[in-house]
């Protein structure tokens, strides 16, 4: 692909790259890193800024009137309000900070309303997994298909645990796990919302889903999946994902079969919760 890439996403790529290797670097000496807490569950550390402000930099001078918004900083309006990034600059904080390999840079470009393109760049695996409306997605020079699975119950799919744990999160969360357990081979939770869309993309999962995320959390995982032949929608069919913080993203096959059991777990009964 690195010959058919448009400019944007050579951009994109490049950036994402270069931020890539402060990670790494980092990553080797998490124990060091001055962190605070935003919050429970929502970490961040010098590594996230130091990221961000590149990001903002490189992209800044690739596209100075298009605006940003990203995790770590106030959403910026640029000249051009048709155009923006939105970034995330560490997604997998908590592993970042606990010494789990499995952690990313996530970079979108939105055009109006619509993500157009995206890279998720995994800096310890070298993996940059990139995308643009109409032009497909690619693993660095392979192209990315999702799978081709049909069999629910061959399936294995990814979530996310909610990260602000009230009964109001908790217990909509617990009757998915607990119907969808059931029905497929297996269920991951990595706590990297960008790799798991990319991993969907990619076909290392035949589906995704998870409900309260932030729009750099899943923006450029959303054109990684279409363009790789996926279905993305919120999880009740529409296409408020931004908006909503909701997503589902399977193979065709495989959407309405997963979203009839996010559907019923819906109308489960809540049973009494301990320690919440």
């Amino acid at each position: 692909m690195a010959g058919s890439r448009s400019p944007i996403l050579n951009v994109m790529s490049g950036a994402a790259k270069r931020v890539g290797r402060f990670l790494v670097r980092d990553y080797g000496e998490v124990d060091k890193l001055q962190v605070s807490i935003k919050g429970p569950g929502d970490f961040v550390s010098s590594a996230d800024r130091k990221v961000d402000n590149t990001l903002r930099e490189l992209l800044g001078k690739a596209r100075p009137d298009w605006g940003f918004l990203t995790e770590e900083g106030d959403e910026v309006i640029g000249r051009d309000p048709d155009n923006r990034w939105i970034i995330d600059p560490l997604d997998g904080t908590t592993n970042f900070l606990h010494g789990l390999p499995h952690f990313c840079i996530s970079i979108a470009h939105q055009r109006g309303r619509e993500v157009v393109a995206g890279v998720v760049y995994d800096p310890l695996r070298d993996e940059t997994f990139a995308a643009e409306k109409g032009a497909g997605a690619y693993l660095n020079d392979s192209r990315l298909r999702v799978s081709a699975r049909r069999d629910l119950a061959k399936s294995v799919l990814a979530t996310g645990i909610p990260t602000i744990r009230s009964p109001d999160t908790i217990m909509p969360f617990m009757k998915q796990l607990v119907t969808v357990t059931g029905q497929v081979s297996a269920i991951r939770r990595f706590g990297s919302p960008a790799l798991d869309l990319a991993y969907v993309a990619a076909g290392r999962f035949d589906g995704y889903w998870e409900a309260d995320l932030r729009p750099w959390d899943m923006a450029a995982g959303l054109v990684l999946v279409r363009e790789a032949g996926g279905f993305v929608t919120d999880l009740t069919g529409g296409g408020t994902m931004l908006e909503s913080g909701d997503v589902l993203a399977t193979n065709p096959e495989l959407h309405r079969p997963v979203m009839k059991l996010l559907e019923t777990a819906a109308r489960l009964p809540d049973w009494p919760q301990a320690g919440v």
